[in-house]
């Protein structure tokens, strides 16, 4: 019989996140029902928007807790996944002593949010299938690395990790491993959330920004154990997730429906917009996607991007990206989107 992993988050945050004393909103300090509120300075009139949003979003969460299956204290809601990629940085790397480890290429701001932390970043080369090359991953790991952020289905290349790969990492490194599942709704494959109880060592992200079709509106998800909850809940900004936010993403999740037909749309166009670049002369290869783009080579890739542009039509021109030479990012779009694409290449 396996023995269940243990993770002790007293052990691995910093020490002055787990000395220190969170700010206590006015919100925070009441719970209940009243109709006279005069505790937080707001203005009286222009309601509702005069009042400051639930600190916790607790009815968004209740929500999204019906729809992922993941318990509410399990969820941790951010202004876009790049909160809880920041967050956790904050929480559990040292500045100047600790580090962090991911993959090249991958989703770059991780990278960032380690270098404004002053963080060490480790990044491990892909094998030319754009999975991990494990020796080389746990290899990297040293008594300085606390965080290990890996991004499943993956930007820029579209696949999805090998999954006994990272059931190998959370099993055998001590501390954190993040999960980037920003493209999983575009993917078969199940999201690691099911598997918070079996991990406690586990973080999943995911957003409203792609299937859900609200980027717009910046709300990120981290699914991960209360007590790694907790610990983000302490030192995240007491609103982070503003009113206007939490009303759109709720109208959002109460419907679906729409974001499963919107996605069965993408998915079509993902399927006929391969078969149609593929059969273009200039399309050298077309990578295998779970996501909502195509990672494409095209040979001389900025010549393409640069044609595209002067005919309005814009993609990532990821020609200088690790592994990825030659290539463009082309994101799934509408019909009448991709067939304009469709037209342009067809010329060149």
């Amino acid at each position: 019989m396996k023995t269940k992993k243990t993770f002790d988050v007293e052990a691995w945050v910093r020490p002055n996140v787990r000395d220190m004393q969170p700010y206590s909103s006015a919100r925070d300090e009441f719970h209940g029902h009243a109709s006279v509120f005069l505790d937080a300075n707001e203005n009286p009139y222009n309601a509702p928007y005069n009042r400051y949003p639930d600190p916790m979003q607790w009815t968004l969460k209740e929500k999204i807790s019906e729809i992922k299956s993941v318990p509410k204290a399990s969820i941790f809601l951010g202004n876009g996944s790049d909160e809880p990629i920041d967050l956790l940085l904050r929480a559990f790397c040292e500045p100047g002593k600790d580090s962090m480890l991911t993959f090249d290429p991958t989703y770059g701001m991780y990278q960032v949010a380690a270098e404004i932390n002053n963080v060490a970043c480790k990044r491990v080369k892909l094998k030319e299938d754009f999975q991990m090359d494990m020796p080389a991953m746990l290899g990297a790991i040293d008594e300085t690395v606390k965080l290990v952020y890996l991004c499943s289905p993956n930007n820029p290349t579209g696949n999805s990790l090998n999954r006994a790969d990272v059931c190998r990492l959370l099993e055998s490194f001590p501390g954190i491993v993040v999960v980037d599942e920003a493209y999983i709704d575009f993917s078969a494959a199940p999201s690691f959330s099911r598997d918070l109880s079996e991990y406690p060592n586990l973080v999943v992200l995911q957003t409203l920004s792609k299937a859900w079709g609200a980027a717009g509106i910046r709300l990120g998800m981290a699914f991960a154990s209360p007590e790694i909850i907790a610990v983000l809940n302490k030192i995240k900004y007491p609103y982070n997730v503003n009113q206007l936010t939490q009303e759109r993403a709720l109208e959002l999740l109460r419907h679906p429906e729409r974001m499963q037909e919107q996605l069965t749309q993408i998915l079509s166009e993902r399927t006929r917009l391969q078969k149609s670049l593929s059969a273009l002369p200039l399309v050298r290869k077309l990578y295998p996607t779970d996501a909502n783009f195509i990672l494409t080579d095209v040979g001389n890739a900025d010549e393409v991007y640069h044609k595209l542009v002067e005919k309005g039509i814009i993609v990532r021109n990821r020609n200088r990206v690790t592994l990825c030479s030659g290539c463009l990012r082309i994101t799934v779009g509408t019909k009448e989107e991709n067939d304009a694409l469709l037209a342009v290449l067809k010329e060149i």
